[in-house]
């Protein structure tokens, strides 16, 4: 069997997808821009028919239906980093925060202390070889989709091909679900005279042809 006709074989629709998680497994969830969109509302809308699913997750963009409080008993988030979309319910002891550093992630996917039943991912389109690219969320989605025992992932023609070692072939992918909207987008922070002091600070200790690597928010914004 040739890529093309694993391709076709694999299409699912969205609620078939998000039917084909069973209860008392861990999901992870691919964060930032890179939210599976179409699969995750699917998921949302079967939540009653499933009890304690995981969904492993470091930073999400957007709504987060899935933490509301009447998600409760069905999907529960484990985050590796509190996004503001999720901080009410680990507040509330609706979800769990696990502290860990972002270099730490991938091996406890790799390693078999966070196993993974199945990884939620989105990538683009395949090219002539079959090969999918992460786009923009890759760091710990690669990992986590080697290490997860099944792969479902949303095909977005929105998703930008990024170059390295950023692609998966549509051999590894378990269930394929076609999707076409606009990627979220991250807008800027809004500032205050305090923020502006401090990035002022910052930025008179920037050397000129200084590579930066930012956090989000208001400071690294400004």
């Amino acid at each position: 069997m040739n890529w093309l006709e694993m391709y076709r074989d694999r299409v699912k629709t969205a609620p078939e997808a998000a039917k084909s998680i069973a209860s008392h497994t861990r999901l992870f969830l691919t964060g930032n821009c890179s939210v599976p969109q179409t699969i995750l509302a699917a998921l949302v809308e079967r939540a009653a028919q499933v009890e304690n699913v995981e969904i492993v997750q470091l930073l999400t963009i957007g709504s987060a239906d899935y933490v509301a409080p009447e998600m409760a008993g069905h999907l529960r988030v484990n985050t590796l980093f509190i996004s503001d979309n999720v901080r009410p319910a680990v507040n509330d002891r609706r979800a769990d925060f696990t502290p860990c550093f972002l270099s730490e992630i991938p091996n406890l996917f790799r390693s078999g202390k966070l196993p993974l039943d199945a990884a939620l991912i989105q990538v683009s389109p395949p090219d002539e070889h079959g090969f999918c690219s992460f786009g923009v969320e890759v760091g710990c989605t690669k990992p986590a989709a080697q290490a997860a025992r099944r792969v479902i992932a949303e095909i977005n023609p929105a998703m930008p091909r990024t170059m390295g070692d950023s692609f998966i072939h549509v051999s590894k992918l378990d269930t394929i679900v076609l999707a076409d909207y606009p990627l979220p987008e991250v807008s800027m922070a809004s500032t205050d005279p305090i923020t502006e002091r401090i990035a002022d600070h910052v930025a008179s200790l920037i050397p000129d042809g200084a590579t930066l690597q930012t956090g989000i928010g208001a400071v690294p914004d400004a």
